[in-house]
């Protein structure tokens, strides 16, 4: 988490790290001010792709990936040792915001008029996208936010708008941004990357994808608002992109993914970044998610993780999925230090896959997934689920999801594993082959609307290892599958349960005092309570 700004927006006379202030020297002789020539005038223009650059690389300030605090608040990860990967407590209390993009968003704009002299070029559309993920990002964390207001810098104590608006205001910026990006696409530009400051590298197209997909991530994490906020029409907007693929095209495979991708150069994978793999030992895997995939017998478990290594043995040999145990999230780091130092069988990250420079595809690690295909999919279908969609079948968008995630991780129906221990001492344990048919057969999609809605959650869930932020948690509190493991010490909570929020950032707490206090009372009866539930999951 980065250093909580403002919740106001103050927008800012400078460019930061493209326009330097004009500070005037004293002239020797005459003493007069004059004008640095070696920087840009405060109305100079600025190409609008560097501004672009920095606005999706600060996406990835707020994610957190890999092995992270993320991946065991999403119960993917335990950590077994403190002095290697700290605690697995819920320990959060403030905030940061996602006001410092929506800043440099207005200033996008501005100089993208500046340019282009119009407010329909690619860079408004983009900014209209990233001005609703950055809103949404911020009130899914604590509720009501600043928002109409937000963008005034004669008002720097802005009202908060509540959760209700600032959803239907970022639905509607996500519209805009789909009509301009619909405007601006044609035959020639549809597969042109937009411009060199993208680092996710996505085309005219691609970009429109994305916008609609995470449209409709939107949508469904409104599912407890749809029936009694008819102003929102959640139900008609989901079935409304999904009827009109022309207006709006959303995914349509994991190549229009919106990824951050590692280098070996400057961008390290995260582990071997900051010297994790000798250490891989010190964390396990959560039973939360060995739970959602070795009873089926799902081959990610063999490709994304290693084994225990004393649980290899003649009745249990290499690729058997009882090897693969995890480790119960809520226990005590006591009880977790004890099951590793008394060698119990606890499963890791797969140290060939994620601490080593290449994976197992031979390339560089696997890009993160900020917004995905799979999880798109799975929206479908739990929409189709709900009702919401009459047009399509939910089992065929489940299928799609699932064989998504599996072709994501590059596993193949008779597909070959390498399996090694969990410290790299032993690489090379033995050969797993890799059985997607069986997988498939066990999670077949049941008739039974209930279940089948649990299948959907449970593979989604299973679908964002070590991607897509605080989905997963998002996803559990919203639904409550899978069913996060909690109520022991572990959790670090006074009543060890998993809190539902985040508090106002102590920033706004100090300088907007009077109406993040009037936000507190209309919420939550005064107290900025962790475990107080927002209007979204009410």
């Amino acid at each position: 988490m980065y250093k909580s700004n403002y919740m106001k927006i103050k927008i800012s006379n400078i460019i930061l790290g493209l326009v330097a202030i004009s500070f005037g020297i004293t002239g020797c002789q005459k003493g007069d001010l004059l004008s640095n020539p070696n920087v840009a005038a405060e109305s100079s223009t600025i190409p609008s792709s560097l501004l672009l650059n920095h606005i999706t690389a600060n996406l990835m300030k707020d994610e957190d990936p890999i092995v992270s605090n993320v991946s065991k608040w999403n119960q993917y990860t335990v950590s077994n040792y403190t002095y290697y990967y700290g605690n697995n407590s819920y320990n959060w209390s403030t905030t940061g915001t996602t006001y410092d993009n929506i800043k440099y968003c207005v200033k996008m704009e501005e100089q993208a008029l500046n340019q282009f002299k119009n407010r329909t070029n690619v860079y408004f559309g983009l900014s209209k996208f990233f001005k609703a993920y950055s809103y949404i990002w911020l009130t899914q964390r604590v509720g009501d936010i600043p928002m109409s207001q937000a963008n005034d810098i004669n008002n720097l104590t802005p009202k908060y708008d509540t959760q209700h608006d600032v959803y239907k205001q970022s639905l509607a910026l996500l519209d805009s941004a789909n009509i301009i990006f619909g405007s601006l696409i044609s035959t020639a530009n549809a597969n042109t990357k937009v411009d060199a400051g993208d680092i996710f590298g996505l085309t005219y197209l691609q970009w429109q994808k994305v916008i609609n997909s995470y449209k409709l991530r939107v949508l469904i994490s409104l599912s407890k608002r749809a029936e009694d906020n008819a102003d929102l029409n959640i139900k008609s907007q989901f079935a409304a992109i999904i009827g009109n693929p022309t207006q709006y095209p959303i995914m349509t495979s994991n190549s229009d993914n919106m990824v951050y991708k590692f280098n070996s150069a400057y961008n390290q994978y995260p582990p071997q970044r900051y010297g994790y793999a000798q250490y891989n030992n010190c964390i396990n895997i959560s039973k939360t998610w060995t739970d959602a995939t070795v009873p089926n017998k799902d081959p990610r478990v063999i490709a994304l993780l290693s084994p225990g290594i004393l649980s290899i043995d003649a009745a249990n040999p290499v690729g058997s999925f009882s090897n693969y145990v995890g480790q119960v999230q809520d226990s005590s780091i006591g009880a977790m230090k004890y099951s590793f130092t008394n060698n119990t069988p606890l499963a890791s990250l797969n140290y060939n896959r994620y601490m080593t420079p290449l994976n197992i595809g031979g390339t560089i690690s696997e890009p993160y997934i900020l917004i995905g295909y799979s999880e798109l999919c799975f929206n479908i279908a739990e929409a189709v689920n709900r009702g919401w969609v009459t047009t399509q079948t939910a089992s065929t968008w489940y299928t799609k999801g699932v064989q998504a995630s599996l072709d994501w991780y590059g596993i193949k129906q008779g597909g070959t594993i390498i399996v090694n221990n969990n410290d790299g001492t032993k690489p090379n344990l033995g050969t797993a082959t890799l059985d997607v048919n069986t997988f498939l057969t066990n999670i077949a999609y049941s008739s039974d609307a209930a279940t089948g809605l649990n299948q959907i959650l449970t593979q989604k869930y299973v679908s964002f290892f070590l991607n897509s932020g605080f989905e997963a948690f998002y996803q559990w509190r919203r639904t409550g599958v899978p069913a996060f493991k909690e109520g022991g010490v572990g959790i670090g909570t006074p009543s060890c349960k998993i809190p539902l929020r985040w508090q106002y950032p102590v920033d706004e707490v100090n300088y907007n005092k009077t109406n993040n206090a009037a936000a507190i009372s209309s919420q939550y009866g005064g107290t900025d309570d962790l475990n107080a539930k927002m209007w979204l999951i009410k």
